[in-house]
């Protein structure tokens, strides 16, 4: 079943509640892990990170011990059995199964009792423990391996897909660079660029946009740094982001919107306005709300919402602003009327 992000975590609150488990598959670089990190997160659960491919079969069912001259198993420290108590600050746990379609079938066998009975030999898992499963899928070209039929019927499948809206929402609250959310916002298809057969040696995808981020904080000419940017998003997607922003140089810094917002002149190329909505979302506060609200009230209305949503993404305080409520009301009245 595809599905996006955002609809995934609510999924997965279901799946949870039934007492049983979800497998998240899907490209790789897409955030199937930051689904995973959200969930945890927003249940303050301690999440257990388990690469199952790096795993042993002993590491599942238990190590050999001699006891009173029998064999039994000692379970692995890392899972939380019911003997265990939920650490401060937490209401449980999330054992957190990712690689889990590269692990080798012995490992996966192993991994039969944990997923379906939550339980390590004969070690019952903590009953405040939820069990979520990740992995990439094997028509992606990355190293994976196809589940046993009797893994399959174990788990509730997902198939995360990139989806543009729910990452331009994520990047806004986690301040990604309003040139890459301009950008994304003009050319969606961007976001991810994935071919298993492609010859670059990177691709584009939510993870290495978000690499991207990092290395160009701070950077006023991207072409300096094309060369960093080609071994992060593949030379093509880099190019053409390098491009959009040497365009955006046309644009009106935002001191000049500030000084004089109701008389600059407006560029109605798409590019453009999709470039100047991200830049003003990025940089409204409390304190200069009335000249960018006035310079925003003349863009067309669709660029106009798309920054003031980014800005409330980025920024919550200013959603209980005056100029805010009132341009969100009047907006109300135009749709309603």
């Amino acid at each position: 079943m595809e599905t996006t992000p955002e609809k995934l975590k609510e999924d997965i609150v279901q799946i949870i509640k039934a007492g049983l488990v979800t497998m998240i598959s899907g490209a790789p670089g897409i955030g199937k892990s930051d689904v995973v990190m959200a969930i945890g997160k927003r249940f303050r659960l301690k999440i257990i990170d388990v690469r199952l491919a790096q795993c042993d079969p002993t590491e599942i069912n238990g190590f050999p011990v001699l006891v009173d001259d029998r064999m039994d198993y000692a379970p692995p420290k890392q899972f939380p059995l019911e003997i265990d108590s939920v650490p401060s600050g937490y209401e449980g746990f999330l054992l957190f199964l990712d690689e889990f379609s590269s692990a080798p079938m012995a490992v996966q066998s192993a991994a039969y009792k944990l997923v379906l009975d939550r339980r390590i030999g004969d070690y019952q898992l903590h009953s405040k423990t939820a069990i979520i499963c990740a992995g990439n899928d094997i028509t992606h070209g990355a190293v994976a391996n196809r589940l046993s039929t009797a893994m399959q019927s174990r788990l509730i499948h997902m198939n995360l897909v990139v989806n543009s809206e729910d990452w331009l929402a994520w990047a806004a609250t986690n301040k990604i660079d309003y040139r890459i959310t301009s950008f994304i916002e003009f050319r969606p298809e961007v976001l991810h660029k994935f071919d298993p057969d492609h010859n670059d040696q990177t691709f584009a995808c939510p993870r290495t946009w978000e690499f991207a981020n990092k290395l160009i904080d701070g950077v006023s000419n991207l072409k300096d740094h094309s060369h960093l940017l080609a071994g992060t998003l593949s030379e093509g997607v880099a190019r053409e982001f390098i491009a959009y922003t040497e365009m955006m140089t046309s644009l009106p810094n935002i001191n000049q919107i500030i000084k004089d917002p109701k008389n600059l002149p407006i560029d109605n190329d798409p590019a453009l306005l999709y470039a100047v909505s991200h830049m003003v979302s990025a940089k409204i506060d409390d304190t200069n709300i009335e000249p960018l609200m006035d310079y925003l009230e003349r863009l067309p209305i669709e660029f106009m919402t798309i920054s003031v949503k980014a800005a409330i993404k980025r920024n919550a305080d200013i959603f209980d602003l005056p100029r805010i409520k009132s341009w969100m009301n009047k907006l109300a009245d135009e749709i309603f009327t």
